[in-house]
């Protein structure tokens, strides 16, 4: 790209000894501002990529990737079940009965979604079987009334294993006695902690006492997919739904939890644009850095250019000085991030430890460390991004030592 002369003079220059000491402190600067502003923006953007990361392995692992309900309840369910398996797509399947309550128990009251389920399915479409505290699937019996609570649940309510809550439907029974409330007394079988709002309204049951306590004569109301890739639930869901005869309706995590990521996507789009500047200032940096040296220089180029310098190759000179500072701080900052991000949860975890005090509290934060997940297509996009306006903010200073007169520049010398 640069001539030998060019590329020969533009390291000397950024080499020599200057007069001016605050020309090689400015410059200095200017290469560790991009270095931070590169580092730390890669070191972000990892953190918010490990937090999302967290977020879909947790929430989206506890609700369903996809579901196919029936216009009412789905009579044989196993048969539905057995033919959107069949989908290649499709990594497991299980039945389930949904519906919205109240339960009390402690002298509080919290609604709730209940969630009939079958334990030996339930744990191939669900992650909850890893992130329980107490209890297990298999405590859910048919017929024993047991239900599994999350720990938010549970600490509102003042519950602990073995305790009694009442779950009241949002529907009445007519009875000699009059109007009453539908309610059922269930035993605390378990407590799993996954984090967010689930943990406070998430609660499973077996699905043959769902069966009973919603009126629903042993049917499925539906069947919750687990997909190999959460972005194509919704394709895989209509798909599967077309293996099935008769009429079906699908929804998918895109609509019910669709709303949660995206802004997670937002933030990690702003805060990615906000830190960028902190390279933009460093690159406009660079600019003031190479017209103060083309100030400081001005004798030595009207030198070259009555030695036959061109003033092509005069631009050229300080293009190939102020990429040097911004390739170099570039690559050092792309390095310190790398690092920084793959090693950013296990220094924080010896922080805690030499300062005995916990940044991420697990009574507060769904999760007690801070995640990271090193993506490198952000390294390239900002690795990138930071070289090209380091690259550009060398054009004018160049273009403007190119401009220098001989004759004017050496009149007074």
């Amino acid at each position: 790209m640069f001539k030998p002369l060019s590329f020969y003079i533009g390291l000397r220059y950024i080499a020599a000894k200057r007069r001016n000491h605050f020309i090689s402190f400015i410059s200095l600067t200017s290469m560790i501002g991009l270095m931070l502003g590169v580092a730390v923006l890669i070191i972000v953007l990892s953190v918010m990529n490990g937090f999302d990361r967290e977020l879909k392995q947790r929430i989206l692992g506890m609700v369903p990737h996809a579901i196919i309900e029936g216009s009412g309840t789905i009579e044989n369910w196993e048969a539905v079940d057995a033919a959107v398996e069949k989908h290649p797509r499709v990594l497991a399947a299980a039945p389930f009965i949904k519906g919205q309550a109240m339960v009390t128990g402690g002298g509080a009251v919290r609604g709730v979604l209940l969630n009939g389920i079958l334990p030996d399915q339930e744990r191939t479409v669900s992650i909850i079987e890893d992130h329980m505290e107490q209890g297990s699937l298999d405590d859910l019996k048919s017929g024993e009334f047991g239900i599994i609570i999350g720990r938010f649940l549970a600490s509102s309510l003042r519950l602990q294993l073995g305790d009694k809550i009442t779950v009241v439907l949002p529907e009445a029974s007519v009875t000699p006695a009059g109007v009453l409330p539908r309610l059922k007394r269930f035993t605390v079988k378990g407590v799993f902690s996954v984090g967010a709002e689930l943990d406070g309204s998430y609660t499973l049951i077996h699905m043959d006492d769902a069966a009973k306590l919603m009126r629903t004569d042993g049917k499925a109301q539906g069947i919750r997919l687990l997909v190999d890739d959460l972005f194509a639930a919704p394709r895989v869901a209509e798909q599967a739904a077309q293996l099935l005869s008769g009429r079906y309706y699908i929804s998918d995590w895109t609509r019910t939890h669709g709303n949660l990521f995206q802004a997670i996507r937002m933030e990690k789009t702003m805060i990615g644009l906000l830190l960028m500047f902190i390279v933009a200032v460093a690159a406009f940096n660079i600019v003031s850095t190479l017209v103060m040296v083309v100030t400081d220089k001005t004798a030595d180029i009207a030198i070259l250019r009555t030695m036959g310098a061109t003033p092509a190759r005069i631009m050229r000179i300080f293009m190939v000085q102020g990429a040097v500072i911004g390739i170099f701080g570039t690559l050092v900052g792309t390095v310190l991030g790398i690092l920084g991000a793959l090693n950013i949860s296990g220094f924080i975890s010896w922080l805690e430890v030499a300062l005995g005090h916990q940044f991420l509290s697990a009574d507060v934060y769904f999760i007690s460390y801070l995640p990271s997940q090193l993506l490198w297509e952000d390294v390239m996009i900002i690795s990138g991004s930071g070289l090209a306006m380091s690259l550009l903010a060398t054009i004018y200073p160049a273009w403007r030592a190119s401009r220098i007169d001989p004759a004017d520049a050496l009149r007074y010398e």
